[in-house]
């Protein structure tokens, strides 16, 4: 929800089946996509290491074991990316109503090493920017998804590749129109704007972030979430203005303080980045962003992770730095993001606000990791 990190999340978009692109109002299904000759094999899983076996000064807070239980519904019904479990394997922890944490986590799960366990450990957030009800001068739009916007998953067609987007266009789907055009107004006349953020440099980081709060001049605050995003490849600015030799060490701060300073420059270079995020109003009753398992998300309880590699919704010990403190934390990985890749690669929510956003902004540390499987899954893996 990528932070500064880089990652425009939720940051995670769902993939659509065929039958929904074919329900588009007004709208054709596409023709389907060539099989191939013959099927695709599967995906082989990570590396899965022997049981990493008990972890020393294991803990887990309440709120790890609250963000486990808001994913157990999804968990009981979706398909695993991973491969690594099963519906069946979540049942008994999602039957169990027990309250101590530490012991809960320990009765119903393995620990496993996804490789050799170590990567990098980022952190996002989630902003609140000044927002506007009506359009005014140097503003820039909040806009909603496009109805004809779709996810297509490739492995539909037994294609490898993912997940692309486009837009639905008579009985084709075309590539959507990068954040330049966008900007521009390729979307213009269409009723999609949710509000506007006063000034564009927000809108594009809390676009990184992938969900946000809006704060009207009316003391309203209006709560958004990520709801699709173009199908443009992400590029990090900030790695932009390094290499050019204009900041040698771009964190949040920095960027946002070029960009207002340079408002030509910057405005040229945030469209380099050719990703654009769509999004929706979310309720006011709930306490935190939705991430990709379609859940509130807890300040440092969850976090995300990349749903090729390890199941979304594990529980996943994390061993890192935070503000030069050991961050040593049981959390449940409910979100994806772009630029989450990998196995061992997490994002860390911190919350809401200017705090959790100075603690996440600059984060970019190595990690240990350990992957809490359910018992079963862990020992259908086992050699």
């Amino acid at each position: 929800m990528t932070a500064a990190s880089g990652r425009p999340v939720r940051h995670a978009g769902i993939a659509l089946v065929f039958a929904l692109v074919a329900g588009c109002a007004g709208q054709k299904a596409p023709a389907p996509l060539p099989r191939p000759t013959a099927p695709a094999a599967p995906e082989t899983p990570p590396i899965v290491s022997s049981p990493a076996g008990q972890i020393a000064g294991f803990t887990a807070t309440p709120q790890a074991l609250e963000a486990f239980r808001r994913a157990c519904p999804r968990l009981l019904k979706r398909e695993d990316a991973s491969g690594l479990t099963r519906p069946a394997d979540w049942q008994a922890a999602c039957a169990d109503a027990g309250t101590d944490p530490a012991t809960f986590f320990t009765r119903h799960f393995t620990p496993v090493i996804l490789n050799d366990g170590k990567g990098l450990a980022t952190g996002y957030f989630e902003p609140e920017i000044a927002g506007l009800r009506a359009p005014a001068p140097g503003a820039a739009p909040v806009l909603s998804r496009p109805p004809e916007l779709v996810d297509l998953n490739l492995k539909d067609w037994n294609i490898s590749g993912g997940t692309i987007r486009g837009l639905v266009k008579g009985n084709r789907v075309v590539r959507a129109p990068d954040r330049a055009a966008i900007e521009s107004g390729a979307f213009a006349g269409r009723g999609l704007e949710l509000a506007w953020a006063a000034d564009p440099v927000d809108l594009f980081f809390l676009q990184i972030q992938g969900s946000g709060r809006l704060a009207m001049p009316d003391g309203g605050i209006l709560r958004i979430g990520y709801d699709g995003q173009n199908g443009h490849q992400y590029v990090a600015i900030g790695k932009l203005l390094k290499d050019r030799g204009i900041l040698p060490k771009p964190g949040m701060d920095e960027i946002k303080s070029w960009l207002r300073a340079n408002p030509a420059e910057g405005a040229a270079l945030m469209r380099e980045n050719p990703s654009y995020i769509f999004f929706r109003k979310l309720p006011d009753t709930i306490d935190g962003p939705i991430g990709a398992l379609g859940v509130p998300l807890l300040a440092e309880a969850n976090a995300a992770a990349d749903a090729a590699t390890l199941p979304l919704g594990a529980p996943v010990w994390i061993e890192t730095m935070v503000d030069g403190q050991p961050f040593r934390r049981l959390l449940i990985a409910a979100d994806t993001g772009g630029a989450i890749k990998g196995a061992n690669r997490f994002d860390i929510f911190f919350g809401a606000g200017a705090e959790a956003g100075r603690r996440a902004g600059p984060l970019a540390a190595p990690l240990q990791a350990r992957i809490l499987l359910p018992n079963s899954a862990a020992q259908r893996l086992r050699p």
